[in-house]
């Protein structure tokens, strides 16, 4: 898996969705609870322009809390212009700081999660590539910051629409965008699955 490339492709993507936003649709609400577009997109671009540095003062200032450092950076960013934010994505294609670490990945999931919880609420779906889709199915174990390790206990996730399933226990099963919007914690996607893992999933995810 090219992770890297990953990235750069679900930035550019990224990038390209903020860009066709209207005003009123970068203060709507994300499924980050708390966080409107503004916000994620603030989030997703502070850690482009520190270097590393910058990285260790705010990691220092965090306490080497990743939370913390990712709410410090956000609340740096957010009082930035969405166009300033949009050219600070495009000026930097490849993630840096903490989303460059594992060789890409979280800033992969990082820029395809986000995305989508952008998309879910404001009704603008799209069909991610298949290749990069797996990817981040097969990555979610080791992607701690996302969480979904700590859901798959005793559960045997199955995509339905890819090649693609994992854990042991009660089966839950969907499509494999659901699943892993579920799998990083979004309640409002298990309404697109089904099976006797489905409460035990649900109860696991954020409302």
């Amino acid at each position: 898996m090219d992770l890297r490339r990953f990235a750069r492709e679900e930035r550019a993507d990224l990038a390209e969705l903020l860009e066709s936003l209207t005003t009123e649709q970068w203060s709507q609400p994300t499924l980050c609870a708390g966080w409107t577009v503004h916000d994620l997109a603030a989030h997703v671009v502070s850690y482009d322009e520190i270097g590393a540095r910058g990285l260790v003062r705010r990691l220092a200032g965090a306490r080497f809390s990743p939370d913390r450092a990712n709410a410090l950076g956000q609340a740096e960013y957010r009082a930035r212009p969405p166009e300033e934010l949009i050219a600070i994505l495009r000026r930097n294609p490849q993630p840096r700081g903490l989303p460059a670490a594992f060789g890409g990945l979280i800033g992969f999931l990082d820029g395809l999660i986000h995305q989508q919880d952008i998309r879910r609420p404001l009704g603008l779906p799209r069909t991610i590539p298949p290749e990069r889709l797996q990817a981040a199915l097969r990555s979610l174990r080791f992607a701690v910051p996302v969480g979904a390790a700590r859901r798959l206990p005793g559960l045997h996730a199955v995509a339905t629409d890819l090649d693609w399933s994992t854990g042991k226990g009660a089966e839950v099963r969907g499509p494999a965008e659901a699943l892993l919007m579920a799998l990083a914690g979004r309640r409002a996607a298990t309404g697109e699955l089904s099976g006797p893992g489905l409460e035990l999933l649900v109860s696991r995810t954020q409302g």
